[in-house]
């Protein structure tokens, strides 16, 4: 670390590198810390979780008895041990509540005094945090399985739908309607995903394992040409997919690639601009869950990293070599999501078991000669501290 700081300070190095370097030492670290705990407000299973990047503090959970939850992650007590605190619920009581079980939750990307969630009722709803009432209600003829906002877009609001049915639906923001709806599937579609690179470009993925687009789902670019877009399809038909149902979208955090996870227990790693599969081994990755998976993926690292829930643990690969990193086990039922805090490469996970589990970056050990002398050392015993800041020239007598 002092290298670090030392380079960067005599202009040697990228500041990038510094930050790159602890990104991953970061990372690499993650355990379950005894000290932080969430609420535990679900009554059964937490199918999706959203923290969102205006503040970096704020945590949306959506679970599978149709209670949406948003919980405050700073901390404010000055205590070493604290509980992330719900600030407000969507519960049972509340007339406007889900009837079945939310699929996804998504904070509005640049502000917090929105989000949007969906549910197995048939139903989106776009909500009011100071409220907590749904501002638009978009209604659907299946259930929805996904949604998703662009995290970059300044030319649309538009929210990508998955439903059972084999439609896509574009529901714009700002009309309150839904404006058009993308044809292509045969069948329901499981997750849906903008791309962080660009604001047209969306990947989504289908229920039958027979592709048609990415790993049994479909590339679309909203403002390419059909010849572009006939091209990349036809290379991601011939590429091999999954063989089972894909249930699991995500770019990585430049956009330059897509990783898929399918119930054939791999998981596929594309390149967005060709549409080819790059062949990258994971082995097996356990992939029960017949709905939308939440795995996510690592920023500012170097390699980067991948979060996929295995069963009841989590599993961390390299994204382009394969490697699996480690396994992060605690809960006592399967994960079905996991979200990564963009700021602080902190971890955390919602499974069957009702519970949110933190996972934070063990903290560096001290450098040797920030240390304070042990009573051994004080009496005189050889010391421990870098010769480089030792007094080589007094005298004990003096």
């Amino acid at each position: 670390m002092l290298g670090f700081l030392t380079a960067r300070q005599a202009g040697l190095d990228d500041p990038l590198r510094l930050r790159r370097a602890e990104s991953t030492r970061r990372v690499l670290s993650l355990t379950l810390n005894p000290d932080r705990e969430v609420d535990r407000i679900h009554g059964n299973g937490i199918n999706t979780i959203d923290i969102e990047v205006v503040e970096g503090r704020y945590m949306l959970s959506g679970g599978a008895d149709g209670v949406i939850v948003i919980y405050d992650l700073e901390n404010y007590s000055g205590k070493l041990h604290y509980t992330c605190k719900s600030v407000c619920t969507v519960g049972r009581s509340n007339r406007y509540v889900h009837k079945f079980s939310v699929e996804t939750v998504q904070w509005y990307p640049y502000d917090t005094g929105m989000f949007v969630s969906s549910s197995f009722d048939k139903t989106m709803k776009v909500w009011d945090t100071e409220t907590l009432k749904p501002a638009e209600v978009f209604e659907f003829e299946g259930n929805v399985y996904s949604h998703h906002l662009s995290p970059i877009a300044r030319k649309h609001s538009l929210i990508a739908v998955g439903t059972k049915d084999p439609k896509i639906h574009l529901c714009d923001l700002k009309s309150g309607s839904r404006i058009q709806v993308l044809q292509g599937h045969r069948a329901e579609i499981l997750s849906v995903r903008w791309s962080p690179r660009y604001e047209h470009i969306l990947a989504t993925a289908r229920q039958q394992s027979e592709s048609m687009g990415c790993a049994s789902g479909l590339w679309l670019s909203l403002q390419s040409g059909s010849a572009q877009r006939r091209q990349i399809q036809s290379r991601l038909r011939v590429n091999t997919a999954h063989n089972g149902r894909v249930n699991g979208l995500c770019f990585t955090g430049d956009g330059l690639y897509l990783l898929t996870t399918g119930t054939d227990d791999r998981m596929r790693l594309w390149n967005s601009a060709t549409g080819e599969n790059t062949l990258v081994n994971y082995g097996k990755v356990s992939n029960g869950n017949r709905k939308k998976l939440q795995f996510a993926v690592s920023r500012g690292c170097g390699p980067e990293f991948v979060f996929v829930p295995c069963e009841s643990s989590v599993a961390v690969y390299a994204v382009h070599t394969g490697e699996l990193v480690s396994t992060l086990r605690g809960h006592y039922n399967n994960v079905d999501c996991c979200e990564l805090h963009p700021d602080y490469q902190e971890l955390y996970t919602g499974g069957k078991d009702c519970n949110i589990l933190a996972w934070i970056p063990v903290l560096r050990s001290p450098d040797v000669e920030d240390e304070p002398k042990s009573a051994n050392q004080a009496a005189g015993a050889p010391s421990s501290v870098n010769q480089a800041f030792q007094d080589a020239w007094s005298s004990d007598e003096d």
